[in-house]
């Protein structure tokens, strides 16, 4: 799942980022007019928006996307307990409203509601033209369907996951098998050149001496 954060608070921005990484993809500006530029240029499955931005306010961006029919859920962050901010909030088109300060288990069990409300759950957005659903473990991209054997899906989901830094293949192997039916190194080479094939080879990565990691 892919999400548009928009929040001018640098160090709040770098917690939710952080924190957001761990299971999602995220993109993150300060700027609401950028946010519009990134929504017209990318598909994205949420969008978490700051109400007080620089250069205008996440309410009025909403606004904007929802009149060129982008229905994508939106979750807001304010600091404001104002009641009428929540209902401006509401009637822009949000699906939530979260309160600053917030604990980030909260912010966790907002996204996990809408994504069983918009079915978002089984859907990974791998890059802007492949996607890849973990219940079907079907892997689309603009030309092609494939569907991957166990086994590839997990290995593919666990570099998505951890795509922020390198993975070995002794890390694989401990996380994705049973001690007892622990293959060899082999099999995670073959893994992964099955996957480089279906994603591109520029999707995932050969650190040479090191391991894998996901772009």
């Amino acid at each position: 799942m892919n999400i548009l954060l928009l929040e001018d608070d640098t160090v709040l921005a770098n917690i939710l980022v952080d924190f957001l990484q761990e299971e999602y993809g995220v993109t993150h500006t300060y700027s609401m007019k950028e946010a519009l530029r990134l929504s017209e240029e990318n598909s994205f499955d949420l969008y978490i928006f700051d109400i007080n931005v620089p250069d205008g306010d996440g309410i009025s961006l909403l606004r904007e996307l929802r009149s060129f029919h982008d229905t994508t859920p939106t979750i807001f962050i304010t600091a404001f307990h104002d009641t009428k901010y929540l209902k401006k909030a509401f009637e822009s088109g949000a699906n939530d409203f979260i309160k600053k300060p917030f604990d980030l288990e909260e912010l966790a069990q907002r996204i996990e509601n809408i994504k069983r409300h918009f079915g978002l759950s089984t859907m990974v957005h791998l890059s802007s033209d492949i996607e890849f659903d973990t219940q079907t473990h079907m892997l689309k991209n603009q030309a092609n369907s494939y569907k991957l054997s166990n086994k590839e899906s997990a290995c593919l989901i666990y570099l998505y996951k951890n795509r922020h830094r390198v993975v070995s293949a002794d890390e694989m192997l401990q996380n994705l098998w049973e001690y007892e039916e622990m293959p060899s190194s082999d099999t995670i080479r073959t893994l992964i050149k099955e996957l480089r094939r279906h994603v591109g080879k520029e999707h995932i990565q050969n650190i040479r001496g090191e391991g894998y990691r996901f772009e």
